[in-house]
């Protein structure tokens, strides 16, 4: 049976649904995804079947591409939350946009050289179920 997941942006203009399963599920560390992101690392799902479905919004997506790159950027243009793109091989879907659990576990860091001098010993910082006073 074919898994169907949905999500949306943050501000809940655009809201889409993949049918299709996730394949991979890569940890990004580049810099490019590293700037995607804003974080040490880009979470992203890919479906080598799957299909995008926007349910809402579709206006409010818009594309950049890096150029003289293989590098694309799927974003609200409200809200700027990074959201699916289709690519000629896969479609790739930032695992933060999604609004159903997903039943893959990340397979691998990639780029995992080019990760940011902070990224390291994570695990022993300390941790707080809220923000701290």
């Amino acid at each position: 049976m074919t898994q169907k997941h949905s999500g949306s942006c943050l501000c809940g203009a655009v809201t889409f649904k993949i049918d299709g399963e996730f394949d991979k599920f890569f940890l990004c560390h580049c810099s490019r995804c590293r700037k995607f992101s804003g974080t040490a690392h880009a979470s992203n799902l890919f479906s080598f079947k799957g299909k995008v479905d926007w349910l809402s919004g579709k206006e409010n997506v818009k594309f950049y591409d890096v150029p003289d790159t293989r590098f694309m950027k799927a974003f609200c243009a409200e809200c700027g939350s990074p959201l699916p793109r289709e690519r000629e091989e896969a479609v790739v879907v930032p695992a933060g946009c999604l609004d159903t659990p997903v039943d893959i576990a990340p397979n691998a860091h990639i780029f995992f050289a080019d990760r940011a001098n902070w990224d390291e010993h994570l695990e022993e910082a300390e941790t707080f179920d809220q923000r701290p006073g």
